[in-house]
């Protein structure tokens, strides 16, 4: 976007490009959404930023009216695989919490020096300065929606000191955080007794429509034990940097509703930031749905499930395991085959009632897999060969990858090929413009909505219209394999009559 398309959408106050951009007033001092509602500014007083960090350097103060940190988070980490939108989804991920600013480099490739030239360059600020923007939009959702001791949330949002949290909240927002939760109207219960895991409930920000169906995918892949799924709900156990985590989410009016539990009060903002790509919550659903609402037979599909989402992954080495399971069988199949794998899951410390073990880890199933695996052993020596690598540290896969170096990490491995490598691209990186060709799902959802012969797959040019929202396409068509179809079929009587009965027969496609 040029600067008067910027402009244009703060003066129609469009909602749609809240946290994609933010918007700084020289006069003023402040920064502001897009759609905040004080008045527009004369143009020659406004300078737009990237990110909020942007703003911050710039010496701007977040806006006390729109408070610009209450949006979801922009699209472009996921529609870009360039540096620097890998160390933004590593950033957001805590990585600078746990490793520093060499870490971070470490894991894009890049010396610290390179890397703060590119990030500087690319977004208007370094990476400790967009790493502490983070800190301050964990710390005012955490303020607002919650009343945690205000230490509690210092810690929880990643900043080392009181001090240090106090600062930079006043500078942020030009409020004390007692100010910052005074001016909430809302707040929620949070449970932070010493020593105890901290759990709280709160609201994760979205735009809007949000189609709840990524809650039936992850129902239908959910793990006994591990994981609980609804039509409309979904928790878990999951595994964080610094101990379990337990969380439940469920679609609200103002967003994703979630109750969490954390064992260490630092895994929080992790926790929140997996969840949020889990549930692709920073997606824009409107320009998704407008390149995929061009075809008129896909247009009919938008209309039935607008704002449709990408399920994301909690942990990138789970995702490759169940992707190298799910090759070639049924999801039913690949399901029951993950639970007999997840007895190897260590017993929870959390005592949440219906989740007794967390998923895996690649050591235990490289210690005990094999003899619960069946099937082809080709199929079994490829899995193990997978985990024992995951587990020896000589594969690493994570959100810091681009679906070029994915690819360049898993094809060489026996066993795996481009549908899985596509598959575990779309879930742990999110990217939005991926095709599964020889998908016998995508196909039969294709064969449905264009009335082709079932034998057939969507030729490449087809799907290359939706670009670059390819893999929102897929989603269209996986679940329209899977929806049920009743028709009508004629049949002879046994008797030999001539005369005919009508029976309702059911056909139920395969979902990958």
């Amino acid at each position: 976007m040029d600067f008067w398309q910027r402009y244009r959408a703060i003066d129609s106050r469009d909602t749609r490009f809240d946290g994609q951009f933010v918007t700084a007033v020289a006069t003023t001092g402040i920064y502001c959404r897009p759609s905040c509602p004080a008045r527009t500014p004369k143009p020659s007083n406004v300078t737009f930023y990237p990110t909020s960090a942007a703003a911050h350097e710039a010496g701007y103060r977040a806006c006390k009216r729109c408070l610009p940190e209450a949006v979801p988070g922009t699209p472009e980490w996921n529609l870009r695989s360039d540096t620097a939108a890998r160390a933004m989804r590593l950033i957001a991920d805590g990585e600078i919490d746990r490793s520093g600013v060499p870490g971070l480099a470490r894991r894009v490739g890049y010396s610290t020096r390179q890397l703060g030239r590119i990030l500087a360059q690319e977004l208007g600020a370094g990476p400790l300065a967009l790493a502490r923007a983070y800190r301050a939009q964990t710390a005012r959702a955490l303020l607002t929606a919650t009343d945690m001791a205000l230490s509690d949330v210092a810690f929880a949002s990643g900043f080392n000191s009181i001090r240090q949290f106090n600062e930079t909240i006043q500078e942020v927002y030009d409020l004390s955080p007692t100010q910052l939760r005074e001016r909430s109207r809302r707040t929620s219960h949070a449970s932070t007794a010493s020593g105890a895991p901290t759990s709280l409930s709160l609201t994760l920000p979205l735009r809007p429509p949000y189609d709840d169906g990524v809650f039936a995918f992850l129902r239908a892949r959910a793990v006994d034990g591990v994981e609980q799924a609804t039509a409309d709900s979904y928790a878990r156990l999951v595994r964080l940097p610094g101990g379990e985590g337990w969380f439940s989410a469920r679609p609200g009016a103002g967003g994703l509703d979630v109750s969490v539990m954390v064992e260490k009060l630092k895994d929080l903002p992790v926790l929140l930031s997996r969840i949020r790509r889990l549930f692709d919550l920073d997606a824009d659903p409107e320009a998704i749905d407008s390149v995929l609402g061009r075809n008129e037979q896909m247009a009919e599909r938008v209309r039935v499930a607008p704002g449709i989402r990408l399920p994301g992954a909690m942990d990138p080495q789970e995702i490759l395991v169940r992707a190298m399971i799910g090759q070639q069988i049924t999801v039913a199949a690949a399901a029951g085959m993950l639970n007999t794998l997840s007895l190897l899951g260590s017993p929870s410390v959390l005592n949440q009632p219906g989740f007794d073990r967390l998923f895996p880890t690649p050591a235990a199933l490289v210690e005990g897999a094999r003899p619960l695996l069946k099937g082809p052993g080709r199929r079994t020596a490829s899995l193990l060969g997978a985990v024992e690598a995951l587990a020896a540290g000589t594969l690493t896969i994570g959100v810091e990858d681009s679906p070029i170096e994915l690819a360049e990490k898993l094809l060489p491995m026996p066993g795996i090929g481009p549908w899985t490598v596509r598959y575990v691209a779309m879930r742990v990186l999110g990217a939005t413009d991926l095709q599964l060709d020889n998908d016998s799902a995508v196909r039969n959802g294709w064969s449905k909505l264009t009335k082709a012969a079932p034998e057939l797959r969507p030729e490449p040019f087809w799907m290359e219209q939706f670009s670059p929202w390819r893999s929102y396409a897929t989603m269209h068509l996986w679940r329209l394999a899977a929806e049920k179809t009743t028709e009508k079929t004629t049949v002879k009587t046994s008797a030999g009559s001539g005369t005919a009965s009508t029976r309702k027969t059911t056909r139920k496609a395969l979902a990958s």
